[in-house]
């Protein structure tokens, strides 16, 4: 009996180790898959995952997530270095940044030179640093800086009317991005030829104008037109993509000079919705565009007066340095006669998204700011066409259109002595020496989902067709009671000058005692010209969902020089 109890107790127990062992084994197995799946999910982990799970604070001082490093140890150094960097500097300064201030004198003052100059105690701070992915043989650089100075710098201005002003620059705060470029590299040491310097964005740029011993606002104009100097020389002589050269062996280095690339040309066609600012009337909208944001390269529109829907029409054209890194912007403005205009939005579009050669229409949405965009305001938005030619390549309205073979003998000859005229023109300037002649045909086709203005939750309505350049007008019949009407209507137009025209269709309703606006749509030609003949569906602005269905086709005639 006793055997037989230890024998069953031995089993029970045996069975029971093998069982916990087991049962070991599977809680082992399942903490290791587990534990692999874990390990498997920090591997995919984000940076903002890592940044939900602690605090900035509770990160060492070597834990950085951005590409850009911490740079403490320079600072530090910098710090000790200052007080011989200051005065080596202020030298610097003062020979080479004199003459470029002398550059862009305004006209209300004779002369300017410093009398004193020295950047002060403070050092600058480095904030960050990285390396930029460059072309084969450089190296790039990029380093944050932030300068919070109390430099003292004075001015010596003398005005055209004979008064001396001793001008104080005071306050600067600046936090802006400096690239430094190593280029070319070689096998002797240092192992490059050159640095190139350039202030490649400019965040921040405050300071405050004093005359010593006096107020600025003494004399009308005057601190206007010493910031806007400082500013314009600024963006002028090291703003990117301008650059400076330093060599440093001996050799030839004009190809890393800033050089023109292309050209840009720019239709503002119109603009739509924008923000009333005069309590009487509507604004009276004009337009600067620029890719530098220098005076004499900014370019401005013509005022349309009590408008808030503006149609401008106009040409212009931009030189292009980095297509990379440079944009277009434009800013809308509120004319208000002689008291400053008021702000109404602005926008940018990088020049890196357009295709070389290929025009390309937008609509873009005004903003408050470029850099913040928190404002949720409605500011309207603004239509443009653009289209970028590097130099060395034709237009594509160019290379699209080869009308040789529709001309007579005489104007063949005729076209040959133009195009003799020009060919020490480069292609690209050729382009805006003509003239593109043809025929517009347009078939309004139908309409969609067009708002209802009678009574009966219909209207009665037609089109009116217009050359914004030669004023022809035609109109389509009208339909009654219908919001989805079906015209089926062709309309010739001889145009003149197909590149700066616009056709402008307007979509009323008919009523027995007149005629009521429901909307409009505006184009350029250049689609047409390029494509010679499409079809397709435009929204009529001031609609909430109204569309014309429309067919153009062009018929080409000479191509003339202006």
């Amino acid at each position: 009996m006793g055997f037989v109890l230890g024998f069953i107790l031995g089993a029970a127990l045996g069975l029971g180790l093998i069982v916990g062992f087991a049962r070991y084994q599977h809680i082992r197995s399942k903490n290791r898959s587990d534990l692999a799946a874990t390990i498997a999910a920090f591997a995919r982990m984000t940076v903002q995952d890592s940044r939900k799970l602690l605090p900035p604070e509770s990160y060492p001082s070597w834990v950085v997530f951005t590409q850009r490093q911490k740079l403490t140890w320079l600072n530090h150094h910098l710090d000790k270095l200052w007080p011989y960097i200051n005065e080596a500097a202020s030298e610097l300064i003062r020979s080479s940044v004199e003459p470029t201030l002398e550059e862009y004198r305004p006209a209300i003052i004779a002369s300017l030179k410093f009398s004193k100059l020295t950047l002060g105690t403070v050092a600058p701070q480095f904030t960050g640093i990285a390396v930029i992915d460059g072309d084969v043989g450089e190296i790039v650089m990029e380093l944050e800086l932030q300068w919070d100075g109390n430099p003292s710098i004075i001015i010596d201005i003398e005005t055209r009317v004979g008064v001396k002003l001793p001008i104080q620059v005071k306050n600067i705060g600046f936090t802006g991005v400096f690239r430094l470029m190593f280029k070319p590299l070689v096998d002797e040491f240092p192992c490059f030829g050159a640095v190139c310097y350039s202030l490649r964005q400019k965040k921040n740029l405050d300071f405050t104008l004093k005359v010593v011993g006096g107020e600025i606002t003494a004399i009308p104009g005057i601190s206007d037109s010493i910031e806007e100097m400082i500013r314009d020389a600024i963006e002028d002589s090291i703003t990117w993509p301008v650059r400076k050269i330093v060599p440093i062996l001996p050799g030839d280095y004009s190809d890393l000079e800033l050089k023109p690339v292309g050209i840009l040309d720019v239709k503002l066609v119109e603009a739509k919705e924008l923000t009333n600012k005069d309590f009487i009337g509507k604004s009276d909208p004009y337009a600067e565009l620029f890719i530098r944001p220098l005076r004499n390269r900014t370019k401005t529109s013509k005022t349309i007066n009590n408008q808030i829907n503006p149609i401008w029409n106009e040409h212009f054209e931009f030189i292009v340095e980095d297509v990379s890194t440079q944009n277009l912007t434009i800013r809308i403005y509120d004319d208000e006669g002689i008291q400053a205009s008021e702000f109404i939005g602005c926008a940018r579009i990088l020049l890196k998204d357009l295709q070389p050669g290929k025009v390309k229409d937008v609509w873009l949405k005004l903003v408050k700011d470029l850099e913040i965009q928190r404002d949720t305001k409605n500011r309207g938005q603004v239509h443009l066409e653009l289209l970028y030619c590097p130099f060395g390549s034709e237009s594509a309205l160019l290379t699209r259109f080869n009308p040789d073979f529709r001309l007579t003998d005489l104007e063949k000859a005729l076209k040959q002595d133009i195009d003799s005229d020009d060919t020490e023109k480069p292609a690209l300037h050729r382009k805006r020496d003509v003239i593109v002649r043809g025929v517009l045909s347009v078939t309004v086709i139908s309409a969609e989902d067009l708002p209802a203005t009678d009574f009966m939750g219909k209207s009665d309505p037609f089109v009116v067709l217009e050359m914004k350049k030669s004023k022809q007008k035609n109109k389509t019949r009208v339909l009654n009671d219908t919001l989805n009407p079906v015209w089926n209507q062709t309309f010739d137009f001889v145009v003149e000058d197909g590149l700066h025209d616009l056709l402008m269709l307007e979509v009323y309703d008919h009523d027995t005692f007149g005629k009521d606006k429901m909307g409009r749509c505006v184009m350029t030609l250049t689609r047409v010209i390029l494509e010679e003949e499409f079809t397709d569906v435009f929204p009529v602005d001031g609609t909430p969902s109204g569309k014309l269905n429309l067919h153009l086709k062009w018929t080409p005639q000479l191509i003339v020089k202006e």
